[in-house]
């Protein structure tokens, strides 16, 4: 249990960080890219199988996952901001 909690944080951190480095630029700090990252893989989780897009298993997979649906995140805040 605390190591699938620990798994989350980090594969939010990564994914959170890498959307803010494609999008804006920068990252959003430590709590910030978990909150993006775990959001994003929620989103990317509802969206992706629905396109046909089935991600193989794994960290690496789970981090690419977990990053579009943060990218997409944050495309979309983006153009409500504006």
């Amino acid at each position: 249990m605390v190591v699938s909690l620990l798994i989350w944080l980090i594969v939010g951190a990564l994914a959170g960080w890498l959307a803010g480095k494609l999008v804006h630029g920068a990252g959003f700090g430590l709590i910030g890219n978990i909150g993006v990252g775990i959001v994003g893989a929620a989103i990317a989780g509802f969206l992706l199988p629905r396109l046909g897009v089935v991600p193989g298993g794994g960290f690496v997979w789970a981090v690419v996952h977990a990053a579009i649906g943060a990218v997409i995140l944050l495309v979309v805040v983006g153009l409500v901001r504006r």
